[in-house]
């Protein structure tokens, strides 16, 4: 069992990051998301979150499919696996997954749920990474773009 404030890395041997994301209509973003997570571990695993986790934490449903998402990440070849995360709690997947970093975008900083996130990972000995958001590129942003390029062809 892993406790609070156990050395992780070389020590106990390789350190496993841990990506978080939707990973939905797969863009730019999650590219470099996911390569800059692969800098910081031996091994990474990318949780993939499932459609009603999306919803419960988003408010909107995937366009594609949980299996085809999983399927898409996995295929590009930057992860070493792949993780379905059926709960918003990172505890679950921490203790499923075994990770010693997670990996979020610099939204996530400074906000309530980034410090939240921050407390809950450092009562199990994990750090938390924040690399640089995606500005120009969301899935959100995807998404309202395909909605009005859909509503001026109505």
């Amino acid at each position: 069992m892993k406790k609070s404030g156990d050395v992780v890395g070389s020590v106990n041997g390789p350190v496993i990051g841990y990506v978080p994301g939707a990973f939905d209509l797969f863009h730019v973003g999650h590219l470099n998301a996911l390569r800059q997570a692969r800098q910081w571990c031996d091994v990474l695993v990318a949780g993939v979150v499932a459609d009603e986790v999306c919803v419960a934490t988003k408010g909107v449903l995937p366009t594609v499919p949980l299996a085809e998402r999983l399927e898409i990440v996995e295929a590009i070849g930057i992860v070493d696996a792949v993780y379905a995360e059926n709960t918003p709690d990172k505890t679950d997947s921490w203790r499923d997954v075994g990770f010693h970093r997670i990996f979020k975008g610099d939204d996530w900083q400074g906000t309530a749920k980034g410090r939240r996130l921050e407390e809950q990972m450092a009562a199990l000995g994990v750090e938390v990474t924040y690399f640089p958001y995606t500005l120009q590129t969301s899935s959100t942003a995807l998404r309202k773009a395909l909605a009005h390029r859909g509503a001026s062809t109505a």
